[in-house]
């Protein structure tokens, strides 16, 4: 499985936009002595190797977030914030006629914008969005925190409130995500 480039520069921009660039490019200097990979540069269509991405993830968060795996949440929503607000690379998805179109459409292109492996599920019942992920390589917390987090800001720019729900994660050891989104 890899990691689209957006995702990565999506991130710096929110470390930048955060901390700074100096901070940004000292970081990243480390990062490229401990990971090579990180040396070379990275842009939107780069496909990172998950492996890879899941370095940078892991120390992202401990330097700039205190190991506190909650910044993911935060994380997600300013990336949704970034890229899917008025001038962001992905606004149109959110061109979505109803809410119903923005869950079932849209929703999985965003998925698949960023990952390319993984099952991504979107369906919405009534006023109920549910999501799913399942077969991931790798159980890392970032799936469902930065994911979850991203989605739920995604209705508010829509323009809708959202109340989440967690039924399964991997913050709770099980093998998949699963949460719905009361929609109002």
């Amino acid at each position: 499985m890899n990691i689209k480039g957006t995702a990565f520069v999506t991130r710096k921009d929110t470390i930048i936009r955060t901390f700074g660039e100096p901070r940004w490019n000292s970081f990243l200097a480390r990062l490229a002595e401990k990971e090579k990979y990180f040396g070379k540069p990275i842009m939107p269509i780069t496909l990172i190797p998950l492996d890879k991405f899941i370095v940078f993830l892991d120390e992202v968060l401990k330097e700039f977030f205190h190991n506190d795996t909650n910044h993911y949440w935060k994380l997600g929503e300013k990336s949704a914030d970034f890229s899917l607000g008025e001038g962001g690379p992905y606004h149109s998805y959110l061109l979505a006629r109803d809410v119903k179109q923005l869950v079932e459409s849209a929703m999985p292109k965003i998925w698949a914008t960023y990952f390319d492996g993984g099952k991504f599920t979107a369906k919405l019942e009534n006023n109920i969005a549910h999501i799913t992920i399942s077969d991931l390589p790798t159980k890392h917390i970032y799936f469902e925190f930065l994911v979850m987090g991203y989605l739920r800001q995604a209705f508010v720019i829509f323009g809708k409130k959202s109340v989440e729900r967690k039924i399964r994660g991997f913050s709770s050891g099980n093998n998949d995500i699963y949460y719905q989104f009361e929609i109002s």
